[in-house]
């Protein structure tokens, strides 16, 4: 039980303390915009300079593709189009139920606008019981749960690609002008996780999450994500090679590896969302910059894009694969669609929000899924069926 008195007298540390990280904040802002305007002046050579020494980085600093004054108001979507989104949630396996088994959960929506056609809102639910699958990763030393995380990833990406099929096919029938389609992901597409994976393992998860893309891209689909409160200092890391202080930047010569302490970092652990913040107003962009995460070189010819795109409640990151970027147009009407479910939904994707809600599973969702597994294992002749005694325990406290 919570001592809320004790905790009040924390409260007035907790409240000082930030009031002088939001003050140290402005100062690092004021810092990086002048490093902002010195990389401006000489770009290329900036972008050259990452190029040749990018390997002798000990941070990973995204590349700018567009000139870093870009500031670009994005108009909203034409009247008629289309989002489709999925999002993922799951019921985490455990010894104290009364059977080991994990469920993952994706919620799809497609949002048809001025079209005069219905949404589509529901979920995928997947079982997963065999010990060939609730076990497939323990050869790796990748525990039960930390995999049911990646295969939540796939299926989301799966049923992203699958939406985008049942579009196409629906529009093709047709006679209308096609309406445009953005295909919408919530978090990273920066598999950041899969470095530390076998390349067995990493495989099994990256390969078909990149065919669903593919399948997409076939299908003239955009596939973005969105970042709300997106802690990444990619784009700002670019500002720390006009910043470093030596004839040619090199972490482990000149700074012992140590990022944190170099000299050219100066205005960090400022955040790339709270720097555009500062630059942005509502309804625009920040420039596209190229991610130079390592990862990425395992993604072929879908590395990832991104840029910072002002929604009016906040900055977020919007990401995307190469094929997107590269289609100026393409890149360009993902981003005001984008931009409009922002609106729409007052600060948050309207899709990605709703395709949440059709994939969380609450309290009595667990409830009734144990329930209706507890009925199927008795039919099946099972007997002792029940929790742990911890579990029961927990669950009839008499606190």
């Amino acid at each position: 039980m919570l001592d809320l008195t004790r905790l009040a007298q924390q409260m007035q540390g907790i409240s000082h303390h930030l009031a002088q990280e939001a003050e140290a904040a402005q100062g690092r802002v004021r810092l990086a915009q002048r490093w902002m305007a010195a990389a401006t002046q000489d770009q290329n050579h900036w972008v050259a300079q990452q190029h040749d020494h990018g390997d002798q980085l000990a941070f990973t600093a995204a590349v700018p593709v567009e000139p870093l004054t870009t500031r670009i108001t994005l108009e909203p979507a034409p009247e008629a189009h289309t989002v489709m989104a999925t999002d993922g949630s799951q019921i985490s396996p455990s010894h104290h139920e009364i059977a080991y088994c994990y469920l993952i959960n994706v919620g799809r929506v497609v949002l048809h606008y001025g079209q005069g056609r219905f949404p589509l809102l529901d979920s995928l639910p997947e079982v997963i019981y065999r010990p060939e699958d609730l076990y497939q990763s323990r050869p790796w030393g990748i525990s039960t749960e930390e995999w049911m995380g990646h295969r939540r990833t796939v299926a989301e990406a799966e049923a992203l690609a699958d939406l985008g099929a049942m579009v196409q096919t629906a529009t093709a029938t047709k006679d209308t002008q096609a309406a445009p389609i953005l295909a919408m992901e919530d978090g990273s597409l920066i598999y950041w996780f899969l470095e530390s994976l076998p390349a067995e393992a990493r495989d099994l998860i990256l390969t078909p999450i990149l065919s669903a893309w593919d399948k997409l891209r076939q299908w003239g689909i955009p596939v973005v994500s969105y970042l709300s409160a997106s802690r990444s200092s990619e784009g700002l890391n670019f500002l720390r090679l006009p910043a470093c202080p030596f004839p040619q930047p090199h972490c482990e010569q000149h700074c012992n590896g140590q990022s944190e302490k170099a000299p050219c970092g100066g205005f960090m652990p400022l955040r790339d969302a709270v720097f555009w913040a500062t630059e942005l107003k509502p309804g625009q962009r920040s420039p596209l910059w190229r991610s130079s995460a390592s990862i990425l070189d395992r993604y072929g010819d879908q590395r990832i894009y991104f840029c910072y795109l002002h929604g009016g409640a906040e900055v977020a990151r919007v990401e995307m694969p190469e094929w997107v970027a590269a289609d100026a147009a393409q890149c360009e009407m993902a981003l005001r669609m984008v931009l409009t479910q922002v609106q729409k939904g007052y600060g948050y994707p309207v899709a990605l929000a709703e395709a949440h809600n059709q994939a969380v599973v609450r309290g009595g969702d667990r409830q009734r899924f144990f329930a209706l597994l507890e009925r199927e294992m008795i039919r099946a002749g099972l007997q002792n069926i029940g929790i742990s005694a911890k579990e029961a325990r927990k669950r009839g406290s008499i606190a």
